[in-house]
C-alpha cells in the first residue's frame, strides 16, 4: 500500500482537464498498482480560505486559460477554446458520480469524457446535458446512475475521501501520493509515477 500511487482527483479543477486526457495512458503503460480517490477539493480550499482563480484577478485567470492551452498543445491533446464554463454549478454531483464510477471501475471513462465535453464542447461538467451525454457514451443509465450517486453510502465515501485528503495534507487537485510523499499538479504526474516505480524496484 505504501508504494501504491493514489490519485486524488476532483472534477471542477481547471488544470485537471490536462490530467483527464492522459491519465489512462500513463497508468496503463507505467503503473500496476494505483487507487483513484475522488474528493471535494472545493471544501478543502474554502477551509483554507483559498480561491485560486477569482474573477477579480483577471490577469491570473487569463494566464490560467492560456497556460492550459499551451500545455494541451505540448501533450498533443485537444486544445480547448477558452474560457469554458467555470466554476461548476453542480460540483458535488459531478464528483459523487466520480465516487460511484471509481467504486464500480469506470472512473477513467467518466473522467475523460466529462472533461472533454466540458472543455471542448462547453457542456459544463455536472450539468444535465453533460451528464446525459457522458453516461450515454460510457454505457450507463442516467436515472439509475444519479440515484446511486446520491445514495448515503456514496455521499459517505465522498466525505471520507475528503477527510482523508485533508489528513494527508492534500491542498490542491490533481494530486498524487506515494506513501507520505505528495505531488501536486498535473505537471507532477510523471514525477509521481517515476517515484512510485523507483520505490517498487
Amino acid at each position: 500500500m505504501s508504494n501504491t500511487l493514489v490519485c486524488w482527483l476532483s472534477i471542477g479543477s481547471t488544470y485537471t482537464y490536462l490530467t483527464s486526457q492522459r491519465l489512462r495512458t500513463a497508468l496503463n503503460q507505467q503503473v500496476k498498482d494505483f487507487i483513484i480517490k475522488p474528493f471535494n477539493i472545493r471544501k478543502i480550499m474554502i477551509d483554507m480560505e483559498n480561491i485560486p482563480f477569482p474573477r477579480s484577478k483577471s490577469e491570473k485567470v487569463e494566464y490560467m486559460w492560456k497556460d492550459i492551452q499551451r500545455r494541451a498543445l505540448k501533450y498533443e491533446i485537444l486544445i480547448p477554446e477558452t474560457p469554458v464554463p467555470y466554476p461548476l454549478k453542480n460540483f458535488d454531483l459531478s464528483n459523487l458520480i466520480g465516487v460511484l464510477a471509481a467504486r464500480e471501475g469506470w472512473y477513467l471513462d467518466y473522467f475523460e469524457t466529462t472533461y472533454q465535453l466540458w472543455f471542448i464542447n462547453h457542456l459544463e461538467a455536472g450539468s444535465e446535458e453533460n451528464l446525459k451525454q457522458t453516461l450515454l457514451r460510457v454505457g450507463k443509465d442516467f436515472d439509475e446512475t444519479l440515484k446511486k450517486a446520491n445514495s448515503g453510502s456514496v455521499i459517505d465515501e465522498y466525505e471520507q475521501n475528503t477527510s482523508e485528503a485533508k489528513k494527508n495534507k492534500i491542498f490542491g487537485a490533481p494530486s498524487f501520493q506515494v506513501g507520505g510523499d505528495i505531488f501536486w499538479g498535473d505537471d507532477r504526474l510523471e514525477d509521481a509515477i517515476d517515484y512510485c516505480k523507483f520505490n517498487n524496484d
